[in-house]
């Protein structure tokens, strides 16, 4: 028996889909980083008990975070992005947040300037209010902690052998945080990361998606919590990609899930055809009940997925559009854009 609604919410499934393919399915992934972030926040006096939390989110970590505050008793506020329509933006209300909704006009350029424009309003609140501490998703390794547990779990479904993690890179936390808590439990761990084009991560920022860019697994602003050093290989997915891939994980597999699961689904399908004997687990953060509009709204006229193969490249310089993978070999790597945050 779980003592509140977010620990349920949390317990992700691993489900098999193929010879090799499995996929780490959560309701709300972000949960596992929001409720031991504020536990250990708690536990270590950095906050107190009715303190007030902030973060910037596009989504499901402002939820998580609202739903952290309300088990452990804490004030909530959510600088949030554009996208957050007003039936999520309700229940972060519902939930007892503050939200503070960021405005860009509408035009070609406001997926590009949403975060810098939340970080901005962010920074001004930190300014200008006293007793708000920034959660920095993006920054504070504290959202590494709650992944632990994760781990656990999948060294216990597949024993300690061989394994390919599969998974948006965003903030860094997620992917990273399974990897390391894994790779000392288990030293044949490879980690692949999942990028879109035009995200300052790991270089792809100078290639343009004509479509749209896809939140949730890149930047256009540097993030302290990605480490390079992590990484084995690396995937660069567009948009229309992404869509076909998130559609074929629904209808062949029945798994209801967002963007970045389609994208991580796609370069997993890629890296378990190379090695059938290795298992191939990819993450699947979040339901796609977000998405039903901007892409399973697209199945009529979505691609197939059989056709898609990537370009496999040796350098950045080379990255190609729609697909490009490249083998990282965990280096470490130092994006060019500048650093938006305080």
């Amino acid at each position: 028996m779980f003592d509140h609604i977010a620990d349920a919410m949390k317990q992700p499934d691993v489900v098999r889909l193929d010879r090799n393919t499995y996929v780490l399915r959560f309701e709300m992934m972000k949960l596992h980083s929001a409720l031991e972030a504020v536990r250990q926040l708690l536990a270590t006096g950095v906050v107190k008990p009715g303190d007030t939390l902030m973060d910037s989110s596009s989504g499901t970590y402002g939820y998580s975070l609202a739903l952290a505050c309300h088990k452990y008793g804490m004030k909530c506020r959510i600088v949030c992005s554009t996208k957050v329509d007003a039936q999520v933006r309700r229940q972060f209300e519902m939930l007892g947040a503050q939200v503070d909704q960021v405005e860009i006009p509408p035009g070609p350029l406001v997926d590009k300037m949403d975060q810098g424009a939340r970080l901005e309003r962010v920074a001004r609140i930190l300014d200008t209010e006293d007793d708000v501490h920034w959660m920095q998703q993006y920054h504070d390794d504290v959202h590494y902690l709650g992944y632990r547990e994760c781990a656990e779990l999948l060294q216990k479904e597949f024993g300690g052998e061989p394994l390919t993690l599969v998974g948006g890179v965003g903030t860094g936390a997620s992917t990273g945080g399974l990897s390391t808590y894994l790779r000392e439990l288990n030293s044949d761990i490879e980690l692949v990361g999942v990028q879109p084009f035009e995200s300052v991560t790991f270089g792809s920022d100078p290639v343009e998606d004509p479509v749209a860019s896809i939140s949730g697994i890149g930047s256009p602003i540097v993030m302290r919590n990605v480490r390079y050093e992590l990484y084995d290989r690396v995937h660069w997915i567009g948009f229309t990609s992404a869509v076909a891939a998130t559609i074929d994980l629904f209808r062949r597999h029945g798994v209801y899930a967002g963007m970045s699961s389609g994208c991580n689904y796609l370069a997993t399908r890629w890296e378990a055809a190379r090695d059938p004997e290795r298992p191939c687990v990819f993450v699947a953060a979040d339901t796609g009940h977000r998405y039903a509009e901007n892409v399973y709204a697209r199945s009529p006229v979505a691609g197939s997925v059989e056709g898609l193969m990537p370009a496999y490249i040796d350098t950045l310089e080379q990255l190609t559009f729609p697909w490009s993978v490249m083998d990282w070999s965990r280096r470490p790597f130092h994006p060019r854009s500048k650093e938006n945050h305080r």
